[in-house]
């Protein structure tokens, strides 16, 4: 068997070239790499990637987001498992394999992520419930869970902690984009990533994709990436802070049933605030550092 790594770039080259040299011992011959570099800085990529020649870069001029980026790489590989990892992202070991491994053995499981941890060793709650209407108040970025991170909201919304605790690989909703394995064919099957999103919630909607199509998805703490997140998205934060909300939104309707969607309006204009106020605070924040 083997892996197509997709790597989604939008500025991020010393962090691109730090994962390429973590992913580069783990590699099998008949692995790919695949790099979308979106408002590509030639000389920039040359210098990142240009010592790993097994790594394929598709260097563009524009910015069509991540969904569409992660297709763009999925249509210049051929491997029958694909790996998307951030830029950001480096393997702590062989995590191509080990997923690759775990999709192989259980035929039945259609996506695969990986434990991740902050670079200062801080786990990541990259495994997760569909978001509902107690996503609102215990997900992973919202006052009760920052204050109050056992109660049982959070506990139901963000299931990774137990699971990594424990070490077992244990069925989850989603997994994050930031570290993803998945089958080139259940990719294909179910269209791959819906490029309406931009940024933020692909996965979960892909995963969602996933699991109507009947596959599982299932979360392996047993080989971890370290994940700086955000690098992108700080470089200009107003538009990555509406962007999250506009997606949230678009999730929420392509999941939402009848009686969701007559209050769709009530929704769209609660995350519009919301993101507002984020992005207000956000300014604010950077004016006082």
């Amino acid at each position: 068997m083997s892996t197509a790594v997709l790597i989604v770039n939008y500025r991020g080259y010393d962090d691109l070239e730090r994962c390429l040299a973590s992913l580069e011992p783990h590699l099998g011959l008949d692995d790919e790499v695949v790099i979308v570099d979106w408002e590509s800085d030639r000389k920039a990529l040359r210098r990142a990637a240009g010592r790993w020649p097994r790594a394929e870069v598709v260097p563009r001029a524009d910015n069509r987001g991540f969904a569409a980026g992660v297709n763009l790489a999925a249509a210049r590989s051929r491997a029958p498992f694909l790996l998307l990892l951030n830029p950001d992202a480096v393997a702590d070991g062989p995590v191509a394999r080990v997923l690759e491994d775990w999709l192989t053995r259980h035929p039945d499981v259609g996506v695969a992520g990986a434990r991740i941890l902050d670079a200062d060793g801080t786990l990541q709650q990259s495994a997760r419930r569909f978001p509902d209407l107690t996503t609102w108040f215990g997900g992973r970025s919202t006052w009760l869970t920052s204050r109050f991170p056992g109660n049982w909201l959070t506990k139901r919304n963000l299931v990774a902690a137990h699971a990594a605790a424990s070490g077992e690989p244990v069925d989850v909703d989603w997994v994050s984009g930031a570290c993803l394995m998945t089958r080139r064919d259940v990719f294909e099957r179910v269209g791959g990533f819906d490029e309406e999103f931009f940024l933020y919630w692909e996965d979960a909607d892909y995963c969602g994709r996933v699991a109507d199509a009947g596959w599982r998805r299932m979360y392996v703490p047993t080989i971890t990436v370290r994940h700086a997140a955000g690098r992108s998205a700080e470089r200009d934060p107003a538009p990555a802070i509406r962007a999250f909300h506009a997606s949230a939104y678009r999730l929420y309707w392509k999941r939402a049933s009848t009686v969701g969607r007559l209050v769709a309006p009530l929704v769209h204009v609660g995350l519009w605030l919301r993101g507002e106020v984020t992005v207000r605070l956000a300014a604010r924040s950077a004016r006082s550092s």
